[in-house]
């Protein structure tokens, strides 16, 4: 059974509608499918997929292989200059903006906030989610991700910075333990700068309103508050005032469940603790065979 084509929208942003001229010329050029198209430009289909539906970057050198295949004589070469200068799909592009002008940024998380995460953990992360991904999509997601992390040394008014993660952030082994012994230094040192806070919400605290997602509230310099959740696959961003008041409060309660950011930060070095002993001892000897 074919699975129904997502819904596309082209006047949404240079990058949609870059995905919609390939989806148009797919369909006027005898409905060629995706994974024909995929084996003439020599991309994946899950790739092409994607940038169809104005959801990765369109990467250098498609458009030249797609005037060839539909003989659109350089039509998507110039469309390519508008459409590589947005770095996020559109409904990522207004929060990521915001988030650049924040004064204040508190979020829970399920996993290490962006901000926080090592390059090697970050990939991990970034292969897991997307494991279909060609690793030049994976590469660009990366580069961006560790390019955001400036803001939280940005001198001399840094960001107000606070963390609430799910002790799960810190106990599952994302990339192996020796991954997770550099991550987890990381956000220790972290949780000593003075304008970050991280308190860990315990297993012990059972359900919460967020669990299965994550959630930001961000203040803005005009001191205007909006929020964002997301889930493993889509995004809100909420900039109604009772909207947004809901989820501050909502975040308020996770506050109270978590730990204290000094029995967090006990927790965190327990955990490191524990992953550093179960790295390969480099003086282990096998054991003689029998």
């Amino acid at each position: 059974m074919a699975w129904p084509e997502r819904e596309l929208h082209p006047g949404r942003s240079a990058r949609d509608f870059y995905g919609a001229e390939i989806r148009w010329h797919r369909k006027n050029a005898g409905g060629m499918s995706l994974a024909a198209l995929a084996q003439i430009v020599c991309f994946s289909k899950g790739h092409l997929s994607r940038i169809e539906a104005g959801e990765s970057k369109v990467p250098e050198g498609l458009s030249e292989k797609l005037d060839v295949a539909f003989g659109t004589d350089g039509s998507f070469l110039r469309l390519y200059e508008l459409a590589s200068r947005e770095d996020f799909p559109d409904k990522y592009k207004r929060f990521m903006e915001l988030a650049e002008q924040a004064i204040g940024h508190e979020a829970y998380e399920t996993t290490v906030p962006g901000l926080l995460q090592t390059a090697d953990f970050a990939s991990a992360v970034l292969q897991a989610g997307e494991p279909f991904a060609a690793e030049e999509e994976i590469d660009d997601w990366l580069t961006k991700r560790l390019r955001r992390q400036d803001r939280l040394s940005r001198q001399p008014s840094p960001c107000r910075y606070w963390f609430i993660l799910d002790e799960g952030a810190i106990r599952r082994p994302v990339g192996g333990p020796a991954v997770m012994v550099v991550q987890l230094t990381r956000l220790l040192h972290a949780s000593r700068l003075q304008h970050v806070t991280i308190q860990i919400l315990p297993f012990s605290a059972g359900a919460h309103s967020e669990i299965g997602g994550s959630l930001t509230l961000l203040t803005l310099p005009d001191r205007a508050v909006v929020a964002y959740e997301e889930g493993s696959r889509s995004g809100h961003l909420f900039e109604e005032t009772d909207e947004v008041l809901h989820r501050q409060a909502l975040y308020d309660l996770l506050r109270a469940q978590a730990l204290s950011p000094r029995d967090s930060e006990a927790m965190i070095s327990a955990a490191l603790e524990g992953t550093t002993d179960a790295l390969p001892r480099r003086d282990a000897r096998p054991v003689a065979e029998e």
